[in-house]
Protein backbone atom coordinates (compact mmCIF):
# COMPACT_ATOMS: atom_id res chain seq x y z
CA UNK A 1 0.00 0.00 0.00
CA UNK A 2 1.35 3.49 -0.78
CA UNK A 3 2.04 5.65 2.25
CA UNK A 4 0.82 8.94 0.76
CA UNK A 5 -2.78 8.27 1.81
CA UNK A 6 -3.06 11.24 4.15
CA UNK A 7 -5.13 14.28 3.33
CA UNK A 8 -3.47 17.68 3.19
CA UNK A 9 -5.27 18.64 6.39
CA UNK A 10 -3.89 15.61 8.25
CA UNK A 11 -0.36 16.47 7.17
CA UNK A 12 -0.68 20.16 8.05
CA UNK A 13 -1.94 19.54 11.60
CA UNK A 14 0.35 16.65 12.49
CA UNK A 15 2.19 17.78 15.61
CA UNK A 16 1.16 21.39 14.97
CA UNK A 17 -1.51 23.84 16.01
CA UNK A 18 -4.19 23.78 13.31
CA UNK A 19 -5.76 26.79 15.04
CA UNK A 20 -5.55 28.58 18.36
CA UNK A 21 -6.76 26.25 21.14
CA UNK A 22 -10.34 26.73 22.29
CA UNK A 23 -11.08 27.66 25.93
CA UNK A 24 -11.89 24.01 26.59
CA UNK A 25 -8.58 22.87 25.09
CA UNK A 26 -6.67 25.42 27.12
CA UNK A 27 -8.23 24.04 30.30
CA UNK A 28 -7.66 20.43 29.23
CA UNK A 29 -4.05 20.66 28.11
CA UNK A 30 -2.54 23.88 29.50
CA UNK A 31 -4.03 24.13 32.97
CA UNK A 32 -1.06 23.37 35.22
CA UNK A 33 -1.70 20.63 37.77
CA UNK A 34 -0.03 20.66 41.17
CA UNK A 35 3.07 18.81 39.98
CA UNK A 36 3.54 20.96 36.88
CA UNK A 37 2.92 24.16 38.79
CA UNK A 38 5.57 23.23 41.32
CA UNK A 39 8.13 22.28 38.67
CA UNK A 40 7.51 25.44 36.66
CA UNK A 41 7.79 27.70 39.68
CA UNK A 42 11.08 26.03 40.62
CA UNK A 43 12.72 27.71 37.63
CA UNK A 44 14.53 30.86 38.68
CA UNK A 45 14.01 33.12 35.68
CA UNK A 46 10.45 34.21 34.77
CA UNK A 47 11.13 33.36 31.12
CA UNK A 48 12.12 29.82 32.05
CA UNK A 49 9.03 29.36 34.23
CA UNK A 50 6.78 30.47 31.39
CA UNK A 51 8.65 28.49 28.75
CA UNK A 52 8.52 25.32 30.82
CA UNK A 53 4.76 25.65 31.26
CA UNK A 54 4.18 26.27 27.56
CA UNK A 55 6.27 23.26 26.54
CA UNK A 56 4.45 21.09 29.10
CA UNK A 57 1.09 22.02 27.63
CA UNK A 58 2.21 21.69 24.01
CA UNK A 59 3.47 18.13 24.37
CA UNK A 60 0.25 17.20 26.18
CA UNK A 61 -1.86 18.52 23.30
CA UNK A 62 0.31 17.91 20.24
CA UNK A 63 2.62 15.06 21.21
CA UNK A 64 5.73 17.13 20.40
CA UNK A 65 7.82 19.85 22.04
CA UNK A 66 8.07 23.22 20.24
CA UNK A 67 11.81 23.39 20.76
CA UNK A 68 12.78 24.49 17.26
CA UNK A 69 10.36 27.31 16.50
CA UNK A 70 8.50 29.01 19.33
CA UNK A 71 6.65 31.28 16.91
CA UNK A 72 4.22 28.41 16.18
CA UNK A 73 2.81 28.70 19.71
CA UNK A 74 -0.41 30.76 19.64
CA UNK A 75 -0.40 33.90 21.76
CA UNK A 76 -3.47 32.71 23.67
CA UNK A 77 -1.44 29.73 24.95
CA UNK A 78 1.34 31.99 26.22
CA UNK A 79 -1.12 34.31 27.96
CA UNK A 80 -2.97 31.40 29.58
CA UNK A 81 0.26 29.95 30.99
CA UNK A 82 1.57 33.36 32.05
CA UNK A 83 -1.59 34.12 34.06
CA UNK A 84 -1.14 30.94 36.10
CA UNK A 85 2.47 31.81 36.95
CA UNK A 86 2.05 35.57 37.49
CA UNK A 87 4.55 36.16 34.69
CA UNK A 88 4.33 38.72 31.91
CA UNK A 89 3.61 37.06 28.52
CA UNK A 90 6.42 39.13 26.99
CA UNK A 91 8.91 36.96 28.90
CA UNK A 92 8.28 34.22 26.34
CA UNK A 93 10.42 36.08 23.79
CA UNK A 94 13.40 35.85 26.15
CA UNK A 95 12.84 32.12 26.53
CA UNK A 96 13.50 31.63 22.84
CA UNK A 97 16.93 33.25 23.02
CA UNK A 98 18.71 30.15 24.36
CA UNK A 99 18.05 27.03 22.31
CA UNK A 100 19.95 24.69 24.61
CA UNK A 101 17.76 25.75 27.49
CA UNK A 102 14.61 24.73 25.60
CA UNK A 103 16.01 21.25 24.93
CA UNK A 104 17.08 20.81 28.54
CA UNK A 105 13.59 21.69 29.76
CA UNK A 106 12.01 19.33 27.22
CA UNK A 107 14.11 16.52 28.70
CA UNK A 108 13.09 17.65 32.16
CA UNK A 109 9.41 17.36 31.25
CA UNK A 110 9.95 13.96 29.63
CA UNK A 111 11.54 12.61 32.76
CA UNK A 112 9.05 14.17 35.16
CA UNK A 113 5.92 13.22 33.23
CA UNK A 114 6.94 9.84 31.80
CA UNK A 115 7.04 10.59 28.07
CA UNK A 116 8.59 7.96 25.80
CA UNK A 117 10.18 7.99 22.36
CA UNK A 118 8.21 6.22 19.62
CA UNK A 119 10.55 3.20 19.24
CA UNK A 120 10.00 2.28 22.89
CA UNK A 121 6.25 2.03 22.30
CA UNK A 122 6.22 0.71 18.72
CA UNK A 123 5.06 -2.79 19.69
CA UNK A 124 2.14 -1.29 21.63
CA UNK A 125 1.19 0.88 18.65
CA UNK A 126 1.27 -2.15 16.36
CA UNK A 127 -0.97 -4.10 18.73
CA UNK A 128 -3.42 -1.19 18.92
CA UNK A 129 -3.59 -0.82 15.14
CA UNK A 130 -3.91 -4.57 14.59
CA UNK A 131 -6.89 -4.68 16.95
CA UNK A 132 -8.55 -1.81 15.06
CA UNK A 133 -8.06 -3.57 11.72
CA UNK A 134 -9.75 -6.71 13.03
CA UNK A 135 -12.57 -4.90 14.83
CA UNK A 136 -13.51 -2.21 12.31
CA UNK A 137 -13.69 -1.24 8.66
CA UNK A 138 -11.58 1.87 9.16
CA UNK A 139 -9.36 2.95 6.29
CA UNK A 140 -5.78 4.17 6.62
CA UNK A 141 -6.73 7.80 7.20
CA UNK A 142 -8.98 6.92 10.12
CA UNK A 143 -6.32 4.60 11.52
CA UNK A 144 -3.79 7.42 11.31
CA UNK A 145 -6.00 9.76 13.34
CA UNK A 146 -6.66 7.05 15.92
CA UNK A 147 -2.94 6.29 16.18
CA UNK A 148 -2.12 9.96 16.81
CA UNK A 149 -4.73 10.17 19.57
CA UNK A 150 -3.40 6.94 21.11
CA UNK A 151 0.16 8.25 21.09
CA UNK A 152 -0.81 11.55 22.70
CA UNK A 153 -3.00 9.87 25.32
CA UNK A 154 -0.26 7.37 26.19
CA UNK A 155 2.49 9.99 26.40
CA UNK A 156 4.47 8.78 23.41
CA UNK A 157 6.26 11.46 21.41
CA UNK A 158 5.11 11.58 17.80
CA UNK A 159 7.54 10.15 15.24
CA UNK A 160 7.97 11.60 11.76
CA UNK A 161 4.80 11.49 9.69
CA UNK A 162 6.38 9.08 7.19
CA UNK A 163 7.38 6.68 9.98
CA UNK A 164 3.80 6.52 11.23
CA UNK A 165 2.18 6.17 7.79
CA UNK A 166 4.55 3.36 6.83
CA UNK A 167 3.77 1.55 10.07
CA UNK A 168 0.03 1.87 9.46
CA UNK A 169 0.35 0.61 5.89
CA UNK A 170 2.46 -2.35 7.03
CA UNK A 171 0.18 -3.36 9.90
CA UNK A 172 -2.98 -2.95 7.84
CA UNK A 173 -1.62 -5.09 5.00
CA UNK A 174 -0.36 -7.87 7.26
CA UNK A 175 -3.49 -7.99 9.41
CA UNK A 176 -5.81 -7.96 6.41
CA UNK A 177 -3.88 -10.90 4.97
CA UNK A 178 -4.29 -12.77 8.24
CA UNK A 179 -7.97 -11.86 8.38
CA UNK A 180 -8.63 -13.08 4.83
CA UNK A 181 -6.73 -16.31 5.56
CA UNK A 182 -8.82 -16.91 8.67
CA UNK A 183 -12.05 -16.36 6.77
CA UNK A 184 -10.90 -18.58 3.93
CA UNK A 185 -9.99 -21.44 6.25
CA UNK A 186 -13.44 -21.24 7.89
CA UNK A 187 -15.29 -21.87 4.60
CA UNK A 188 -16.39 -25.54 4.11
CA UNK A 189 -15.18 -27.23 0.92
CA UNK A 190 -18.69 -27.73 -0.47
CA UNK A 191 -19.37 -24.00 -0.12
CA UNK A 192 -16.05 -23.26 -1.82
CA UNK A 193 -17.13 -25.38 -4.79
CA UNK A 194 -20.52 -23.68 -4.92
CA UNK A 195 -18.83 -20.31 -5.04
CA UNK A 196 -16.45 -21.47 -7.78
CA UNK A 197 -19.43 -22.71 -9.79
CA UNK A 198 -20.87 -19.22 -9.69
CA UNK A 199 -17.95 -18.09 -11.85
CA UNK A 200 -18.54 -20.74 -14.52
CA UNK A 201 -20.48 -19.89 -17.69
CA UNK A 202 -23.03 -22.72 -18.19
CA UNK A 203 -23.34 -24.37 -21.57
CA UNK A 204 -25.59 -22.40 -23.84
CA UNK A 205 -25.30 -19.24 -21.73
CA UNK A 206 -23.35 -16.09 -22.33
CA UNK A 207 -22.62 -15.07 -18.74
CA UNK A 208 -21.78 -16.80 -15.48
CA UNK A 209 -24.31 -17.50 -12.76
CA UNK A 210 -22.72 -14.75 -10.67
CA UNK A 211 -23.26 -12.25 -13.45
CA UNK A 212 -26.85 -13.41 -13.80
CA UNK A 213 -27.46 -12.81 -10.12
CA UNK A 214 -25.92 -9.36 -10.40
CA UNK A 215 -28.13 -8.35 -13.34
CA UNK A 216 -31.29 -6.52 -12.26
CA UNK A 217 -34.63 -7.44 -13.86
CA UNK A 218 -35.86 -5.33 -16.76
CA UNK A 219 -39.12 -4.75 -14.91
CA UNK A 220 -39.27 -4.36 -11.16
CA UNK A 221 -42.01 -6.80 -10.22
CA UNK A 222 -42.40 -10.12 -8.46
CA UNK A 223 -42.90 -11.90 -11.79
CA UNK A 224 -39.79 -10.34 -13.28
CA UNK A 225 -37.74 -11.20 -10.22
CA UNK A 226 -38.63 -14.92 -10.48
CA UNK A 227 -38.54 -15.28 -14.25
CA UNK A 228 -35.70 -17.40 -15.76
CA UNK A 229 -32.73 -15.45 -17.05
CA UNK A 230 -32.14 -15.79 -20.79
CA UNK A 231 -28.66 -14.38 -20.95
Amino acid sequence: MPVDFLSGDQVSRFGRFAAAPSPGELEQFFRLDAQALGLARAKRAPANRLGWAVQWGCVRMLGVFPTEDLSVVPAVVVRFAAEQLDVEPEEFAAYGARRQNRYEQAWDIREACGYREFPAAEDEVRAFLAARVWASLEGPRALFDRAVVWLVDNRVLLPGVTTLTRLIAEVRASENTALYRTLDEAVPEDLRQTMRDLLTVPDGKRVSELERLRTPPMRVSGTAMTAPFSG
